[in-house]
């Protein structure tokens, strides 16, 4: 097999300057302190092996190792695995490990618990075209794993860092239980920087330092807290007070604007590039009256995009059109936009057979959003929907969850009407788009894959095609077609990105910045 020779040794200098690279030099930090992080997430589980989100993400970040990191610039990084290899023909990534990883119960880390990671990932995964086009890892030794493709694969090194890929113990994982109800989610075992210490969902999870963690030195911090604060007043009394040290996925504009203007906290909106997200109204389309799409578009251009995101969000969000992020090269703007048109959209509810009764009312709904997004995200939007939509003959009943389980067993089971959802592209369509258009990832029980049960073949056919396809040209006329598509067919309108930034205290030396922000190692983390 011949190999290209793109190779990433991962030296004590190679070190040094990846971490310069992300931060200051390693000479400048200190050790010791613990990081209390504030965040209105409250994870199920915290194995992202099996839940996508930010609630899992953190966490799991710095429990679990992935094989690359990848810094503010895209570029990839060494981790746990200190070189690799990708072969010319594209189809295999031959990884060597570092020689000095073992797990948090003293295991070591061989190249079996990688093979065993990504063959788990790619059949449980909700994103299933992650790890799609993988047939077999080959593992001739105890440190060296070769992923065989069946066809290349454009994000395969993406796919292999942050929170994507965390490599999981065999001897604890692979006994033969369900892993998505396996004990170990909530009480985990990884080789990351910090080990696991106590969960209390709702409330907070207790990490501490892994001394036996691979990379000399490393972490630097005594430990972590990531405390769940449901109410933002708090969250926010806390930053100012001094009781906590970091809020990531900050997205309120009130919240942004009040944290800015303290003295002793950084608020940026770096650390997001690869999470593009998007914040939509899904439809059941398995659900009458939301399997006609002319519903589905009267609802579309009942909404006014531009009063939710100018008033609202009080211009803080962005308007977005599609599945895939403005921002990237691969969107595609000359798609239906479904700007606001009253007239238009009662046409379609009588075109739908939906005529009004003496009130106006042609049907009820009911609608749904994440609890954890601020409320001019989320409840605002949905009590806005519920007035406007009235205009066109809906009666809308707002369902608010009293937590995020309650919302994702919701939606997750398909027994929702409509919802304010938000999902991240995840730095490269493959990996977080397809996920809610494929037909094959309508998954009961599973949240943030097709949970609207939209099925078209073209779609499929089409997303199957940019899976494979390594020239961008060729994926962007692919990309294209597919969004013309789902723009016509409406499983979702599309409403806004998320206005994502952290704020922390200025006394942190190398805060999450890279492409994945906080659901990336912190390893390299200090106080000062």
């Amino acid at each position: 097999m011949t190999l290209t020779r793109r190779r990433l040794l991962a030296t004590a200098a190679a070190f040094t300057a990846a971490s310069t690279a992300l931060g200051t030099p390693l000479l400048a930090q200190q050790r010791g302190g613990r990081l209390v992080i504030v965040t209105a997430a409250s994870p199920r589980t915290l194995n992202p092996a099996t839940q996508s989100g930010t609630g899992t993400g953190v966490p799991g970040a710095q429990i679990f190792a992935s094989p690359l990191k990848f810094d503010a610039e895209w570029n990839p990084q060494p981790y746990l695995a200190k070189s690799w290899l990708v072969a010319d023909d594209g189809l295999s990534v031959s990884l060597t490990l570092v020689d000095n990883a073992v797990f948090h119960d003293g295991a070591p880390v061989t190249s079996a618990d990688v093979a065993f990671s990504i063959e788990l990932l790619r059949d449980n995964h909700p994103f299933n075209s992650m790890f799609s086009p993988v047939t077999h890892v080959e593992t001739p030794d105890a440190h060296t794993a070769v992923i065989h493709l069946s066809a290349p694969h454009p994000a395969i090194l993406l796919a292999l860092s942050g929170v994507l890929c965390p490599i999981l113990p065999k001897h604890v994982y692979g006994d033969g239980q369900d892993i998505k109800t396996h004990p170990a989610n909530t009480a985990p075992v990884g080789c990351g920087p910090f080990k696991f210490v106590s969960f209390k969902p709702g409330e907070e999870i207790v990490l501490e330092r892994f001394d036996d963690f691979f990379i000399d030195g490393h972490p630097y911090l005594d430990g972590m807290v990531i405390r769940t604060v449901k109410d933002a007043s708090a969250i926010l009394i806390a930053m100012e007070n001094g009781d906590a040290d970091m809020f990531p996925f900050m997205s309120g504009s009130q919240q942004v604007k009040r944290l800015e203007k303290q003295d002793g906290i950084e608020v940026t909106s770096q650390g997001y590039a690869a999470v593009g997200p998007i914040v939509w109204l899904a439809f059941n389309t398995a659900r009458a009256p939301l399997d006609d799409v002319k519903v589905r578009q009267a609802i579309a251009y009942a909404t006014d995009r531009d009063f939710i995101t100018k008033a609202l969000h009080r211009g803080t969000s962005q308007p977005q059109r599609g599945p895939i992020v403005e921002q990237s090269p691969f969107f595609e703007p000359d798609i239906e936009a479904y700007d606001l048109d009253l007239d238009r959209a009662n046409a379609l509810m009588d075109e739908a057979g939906l005529a009004p009764d003496s009130s106006g009312k042609r049907l009820s709904l009911t609608i749904d959003y994440v609890p954890a997004l601020p409320a001019e995200q989320g409840k605002n939007v949905a009590e806005y929907l519920k007035s406007q939509l009235k205009k066109i003959g809906i009666e809308l009943e707002v369902r608010a969850a009293p937590d995020f389980p309650t919302w994702s067993g919701r939606v997750g089971n398909h027994d929702f009407d409509l919802t304010i959802d938000i999902l991240f592209n995840w730095g490269d369509p493959v990996i977080g788009v397809h996920r809610s258009y494929l037909s094959d990832n309508i998954k009961p029980g599973v949240i943030w894959s097709n949970t609207q049960s939209y099925a078209n073949a073209r779609v499929d056919e089409l997303l199957a095609q940019a899976t494979v396809e390594m020239d961008p040209v060729k994926r962007k006329l692919a990309y294209s077609e597919f969004q013309k598509i789902v723009a016509q067919d409406l499983p979702v309108y599309w409403l806004n990105t998320m206005p994502f930034h952290t704020a922390y205290k200025a006394s942190i030396v190398n805060p999450p910045l890279s492409i994945w922000g906080p659901m990336q190692s912190m390893d390299d983390l200090s106080l000062s």
